[in-house]
């Protein structure tokens, strides 16, 4: 929270002069959340949901069950992912931008990003079947990883596993997207 002066005011605009910022932003989360695409509207909410939690890490990730033409949508143009990230910062009254990374390729995610991800992280797949429950309320530094609707295909999971990371699922139901990731952040942190 800060103080502003309002400087010049226009039929088209108004200009602010920010005075000063006496109060920090919340804490973010020690989280790094690596999404499957999902569609494009999902992603509109997504985007501004979990960065109203507080992730300021973020890798949208493709995966075999991601339709190929999510990558054209207009969503994923810059200036809309940074319109959605301001509206989660907004509605969290927080000041510092997440940070969004696409990453076209499963294979390539998986042999050069993930080992640099998994460093000094715990890494977690979210994937229905997998015989542990999500855990509560922990504060290590952690790599989530969400599937697309209908979850990663099982050699996704398979190799995922084999780097490293660990299975767990959040119940017998099949969530959304959208909903598994807010249920994750809110349980895991």
């Amino acid at each position: 929270m800060g103080k502003a002066r309002l400087t010049e005011l226009t039929v088209e605009h108004a200009r602010f002069s920010l005075e000063t910022l006496n109060e920090p932003p919340p804490p973010p989360l020690p989280v790094h959340l690596v999404l499957a695409l999902p569609r494009p509207r999902m992603l509109a909410r997504t985007l501004e949901h979990v960065t109203a939690l507080g992730v300021k890490e973020i890798t949208l990730l493709h995966t075999k069950r991601v339709e190929k033409s999510y990558w054209q949508s207009p969503e994923l143009r810059e200036d809309k992912i940074h319109q959605h990230l301001l509206l989660g910062l907004e509605q969290a009254r927080d000041t510092q931008m997440p940070n969004v990374t696409l990453s076209k390729g499963f294979r390539p995610f998986l042999e050069q990003q993930l080992p640099d991800l998994l460093n000094h992280r715990r890494g977690l797949v979210a994937h229905p079947g997998m015989p542990n429950a999500c855990p509560r309320d922990i504060q290590d530094p952690t790599l989530l990883l969400v599937g697309p609707e209908g979850g990663f295909i099982a050699w996704e999971v398979e190799q995922l596993l084999a780097a490293g990371c660990e299975g767990m699922h959040l119940g017998p139901r099949i969530l959304r997207v959208e909903t598994a990731v807010t249920a994750l952040l809110s349980r895991l942190f």
